[in-house]
């Protein structure tokens, strides 16, 4: 048994051996028995670990470096590097230290004024009236949070790109459109070849209508744009910007439009006692024929002018039919003698009292002598009495009313209103004494005064009974004072004569001051 058993065992180590040197034909590799292998297999066991050492190193390296880097990232309250803001380097900045330098940047770029252009024709616009600036609170926020908005790895890959490759933030630029385009719309206006709108004036009685003509007209939203980029765009904001303009015709004629704009209703005066308070007259204004008329005297608008005859609206109470009642003080009076025997000339100062008689003047309007009485014609009534003319007494149509002029003047004066007009005599008159005369001729030398109070004042005038007499009445204010007129001559030659006026106000009896009132030089006869 012990003999087969060993028989047995050779055959198989045969077996074994024959298979072996079979594959090693099959490989043209000889393969050594397990006993060769032995020392390939420890060699093995000692290389295999310390190339996964290397591995387990590096990637504990790139691990702790990463970690490193995304804590730096995510600690890190500044803005990362490699960051600008039009052209200005913000890298590690805090947001307000790079505020803070973005806006000094900017001020210092930014000019006051830019300039506009059409052609030949240039005009400037100023930034802070448009309230022109860039939005860097925004423009700082964005670039604080690059590299902040994904997640750990998108972060730190975005941080690594910015500090190899820049990024530039455009911060936007803010404007009052309104504004700019109100200066754009009156800068339009002014362009040399800009349309023109049809107009109207109001001439006498007549109503002219001009027509309007094709021009340009600068585009608003275009050029608000154009602006815009070239304000952004700093290295261009030197050169004047061209502003973009279109041709437009102008808008038709619109005669209704027209119409509901000058025609108006009549306002009758009237009056308040408290407090005291007048309120004026106004005379209204229509068309003289009816709109249907006035859109065909138009018609397809061709012409370059047209004229409407306008007709003036009366009050049916005009300021002047006020009653005394509304002027409760009598503020000042003056009276001058006249030869009642001359009757033209009694004639022309009664024709001159009557259209002054009644007048109301509102606080600040001017009185003027020759638009209230008009011209002395004889178509008006007057008659020929003795005037001075070229130094000689002669005879002329409305002689005499001088008189009436120096009367007002007087009263004028004790009413303590302000003179803006006047001019003496060639010679002393015989009614009043040298320096409180003045003299008017129609067309060339008025009789003008302001009413300088804070009340309306009505004009008075009579003359009758060889009188002729001015009344001045209104309200009386706190700081009226006493007026005197002094006047004198200061010196005589055979053919002039010098003199003065002062008016000399008084309170409670006392002089609080002066004025001269005129310097006047007289021929003698």
């Amino acid at each position: 048994m012990e003999v087969k058993e060993k028989e047995l065992e050779k055959n198989e180590n045969l077996k074994e051996k024959t298979l072996v040197k079979e594959i090693d034909t099959n490989n043209d590799v000889e393969i050594p028995s397990s006993n060769e292998f032995a020392p390939i297999k420890e060699e093995r066991k000692r290389t295999i670990p310390i190339f996964t050492l290397l591995i387990i190193i590096t990637i504990t390296i790139l691990v702790i470096c990463f970690s490193i880097f995304t804590m730096y990232n995510v600690f890190n309250s500044n803005i990362i590097s490699g960051v600008t803001i039009k052209g200005l380097d913000v890298s590690n900045m805090s947001k307000s230290d790079a505020k803070y330098q973005l806006d000094n940047y900017l001020k210092e770029k930014l000019p006051e004024e830019i300039k506009l252009k059409h052609g030949d024709f240039e005009t400037t616009l100023s930034l802070s009236q448009i309230d022109a600036q860039f939005d860097t609170k925004s423009a700082v926020n964005h670039a604080y949070h690059i590299g902040r908005q994904g997640n750990i790895f998108q972060n730190n890959l975005y941080v690594l790109s910015t500090m190899f490759g820049n990024v530039n933030i455009e911060p936007t630029l803010k404007i009052d459109k309104n504004q700019l385009t109100k200066n754009l719309e009156d800068i339009s206006t002014q362009l040399p070849d800009k349309v023109e709108e049809s107009s109207y004036y109001i001439e006498e009685s007549n109503l002219v209508i001009t027509s309007g003509k094709e021009g340009m007209v600068v585009d608003i939203d275009a050029t608000i744009e154009t602006i815009k980029i070239a304000v952004s765009n700093l290295s261009a904001i030197d050169t004047p910007i061209e502003m973009v303009v279109k041709s437009q015709k102008p808008n038709p004629i619109d005669i209704e439009k027209i119409y509901h704009e000058i025609r108006k209703d009549p306002v009758d005066a009237y009056y308040t006692q408290e407090p005291f308070t007048v309120y004026p007259s106004e005379n209204g204004l229509d068309f003289n024929l009816s709109l249907e008329e006035a859109k065909a005297t138009i018609g397809n608008q061709t012409e370059e002018e047209y004229t409407i005859p306008l007709k003036i609206l009366y009050p049916n109470v005009t300021t002047n039919m006020i009653g005394t009642e509304a002027f409760p003080d009598l503020l000042s009076n003056f009276s001058t003698k006249y030869a009642v025997s001359n009757r033209n000339r009694t004639t022309n100062l009664i024709l001159a009292a009557n259209k002054i008689n009644g007048t109301v003047l509102m606080p600040g309007e001017t009185f003027s002598y020759n638009k209230v009485v008009g011209a002395r014609t004889i178509a008006a009534g007057y008659k020929e009495a003795p005037i001075y003319v070229s130094g000689e007494v002669v005879d002329g149509i409305g002689g005499g009313i001088c008189q009436i002029t120096s009367t007002l003047y007087n009263a004028v004066v004790y009413a303590n209103l302000e003179i803006t007009q006047r001019t003496n005599h060639q010679f002393v008159p015989s009614y009043v004494t040298a320096s409180r005369d003045a003299t008017v001729v129609y067309g060339a030398i008025d009789f003008q005064f302001k009413n300088n109070r804070n009340y309306p004042i009505k004009l008075v005038c009579s003359v009758s009974n060889g009188i002729a007499s001015f009344q001045i009445f209104g309200l009386k204010q706190e700081d009226d004072c006493q007026i005197e007129i002094s006047s004198y001559v200061t010196g005589r030659t055979p053919t002039a004569i010098y003199s003065e006026a002062y008016k000399v106000l008084k309170r409670d009896g006392k002089i609080i001051g002066s004025e001269l009132l005129s310097k006047d030089t007289y021929k003698r006869h």
